[in-house]
């Protein structure tokens, strides 16, 4: 039973916004914190959430100090340090707290629930799935780790009160948050090495993956990318495997056309689906797309509902999106932060503009991913013609010595590469010659994006 107030302490974050309309929509009493406003917080203000943006006791809304200890609940993620003085002092109270993960578990006890889940392609995938069943009329709420570009929200909202009820959930692997959850179908799109600041090493990722497929019931189907051998599901749990060209469901006479992935595709128990177009670029896609499908069909869409969802599917922000497409420039951005979606995405850019030179715009993301990564880095940023390297955008962690985008640089395998400092990237972009330049970052780079696109449409 939820309380009648709830507070978030970290509001303007992707999944913690989501989860405030979510409560918001159904009559509970949301406020919450951030650091600082942004475009999110001011959405949520606009749907009449309160959001403050400094934490001293001061500042916390005296609507929530008047409510009854017992009658509200603080929600915070773990991004909230140890020193916020409102969040010290809630505890110091007596007021509940619980992780945003054990909330959104809270939600997923009582519907039926897809859990999408990988080290790579989980929000685009998610996404993928809460569009083609909304289209399709079904009752599904969801919440993403991104903005889709089909509804300009993270969090879409169906009526839980009915038997009906699906929701889709993005199940992150940080922090283990995934293991609060109660899947009925889980989907894997992705699984190797990473937040190795929380686990250590990559057999640990794959133990807590493992963890989490564990959680099925009985009765429950688990869809797995063909690669992903060290991963299966139990003893009662149906197990799909999927990919590019083998698994029960794959894809075939694929060819790039007019800047859309068109294919046709084989599922499971035989279905087939002629001529999909794909408006989101990328072969990584087209395995996020297969499998977003596969699901669709396992729920009772029907082959034709599903198509027209993927159809019309439109994508999710910082995710292949393109800013500028013209005859003299092409722009992109993209969230990549790991050598593996790096990788993906320039030989998916590369593929769309073959006879183009390529450069890439890259802030490293966290000390330790660098750190742990670095040589994946250069190989994979290697992979484009020309590396332009920002300063390292260190987010929740402590200053590292030597670990920087100084040290990156060297780790690129060829020598069109330069680092450009923050206040000289649109001096950069003002002076560049290409063609096809993209952003590509899970930092604060996209503050760059409408600032860069309107310098290359000027072009």
């Amino acid at each position: 039973m939820l309380p009648p107030y709830i507070y978030f302490l970290g509001i303007g974050g992707i999944g913690m916004s989501a989860l405030a309309r979510w409560f918001n929509a159904n009559n509970i009493k949301v406020s919450g914190y951030d650091k600082t406003a942004t475009d999110l917080t001011k959405r949520l203000v606009s749907e009449g959430i309160t959001v403050h943006y400094d934490d001293s006791i001061e500042d916390l809304p005296q609507e929530l100090l008047a409510y009854n200890k017992k009658d509200v609940l603080v929600v915070y993620t773990p991004a909230i340090p140890n020193t916020h003085q409102a969040k010290n002092y809630l505890i110091e109270q007596g007021y509940t707290l619980k992780k945003r993960a054990e909330v959104l578990g809270m939600i997923t006890q009582s519907s039926f629930t897809v859990g999408i889940a990988g080290t790579h392609g989980k929000t685009t995938t998610s996404s993928m799935l809460s569009h083609i069943l909304t289209h399709a009329g079904k009752n599904c709420s969801a919440f993403l780790g991104g903005i889709s570009t089909n509804y300009n929200t993270n969090m879409l909202l169906g009526d839980s009160n009915r038997e009906d009820h699906i929701v889709v959930v993005e199940a992150d692997e940080f922090d283990r948050s995934f293991l609060q959850l109660s899947p009925n179908i889980i989907g894997v799109t992705s699984c190797e090495a990473d937040h190795l600041d929380i686990y250590g090493d990559e057999a640990s990722v794959f133990e807590s993956f493992q963890e989490f497929i564990n959680k099925l019931p009985e009765d429950g189907k688990l869809f797995l990318e063909a690669k992903i051998d060290k991963l299966s599901g139990q003893k009662g749990v149906t197990q799909f495997n999927y990919g590019l060209t083998s698994g029960n469901t794959f894809a075939h006479h694929l060819e790039i056309k007019d800047g859309k992935f068109i294919f046709d595709a084989t599922f499971q128990n035989g279905v087939e689906i002629k001529e999909i177009n794909l408006s989101l670029p990328g072969f990584h896609n087209v395995e996020n797309a297969l499998l977003a499908m596969s699901i669709a069909l396992e729920v009772s869409l029907t082959p034709e509902e599903v198509k027209e969802g993927i159809t019309t599917y439109k994508g999710v922000k910082r995710r292949f999106e393109k800013w500028v497409d013209t005859e003299n420039k092409v722009y992109v951005d993209d969230y990549a932060h790991h050598p593996t979606e790096i990788t993906t995405f320039i030989k998916s850019l590369k593929a769309l503009y073959p006879e183009e030179k390529v450069t890439v715009i890259f802030q490293p993301h966290l000390y330790s991913r660098t750190s742990d990564f670095a040589d994946g880095f250069g190989k994979s940023l290697s992979l484009a013609d020309e590396v332009w390297l920002l300063p390292l955008y260190p987010a929740r962690e402590e200053f590292v010595e030597g670990v920087n985008s100084e040290m990156l640089m060297g780790k690129i395998l060829h020598d069109q590469k330069k680092i450009v400092e923050d206040d000289q990237l649109l001096n950069e972009i003002h002076e560049f010659k290409g063609r096809v330049i993209a952003t590509v970052g899970a930092g604060n780079i996209d503050r760059f994006t409408s600032q860069i696109a309107d310098i290359l449409t000027s072009k």
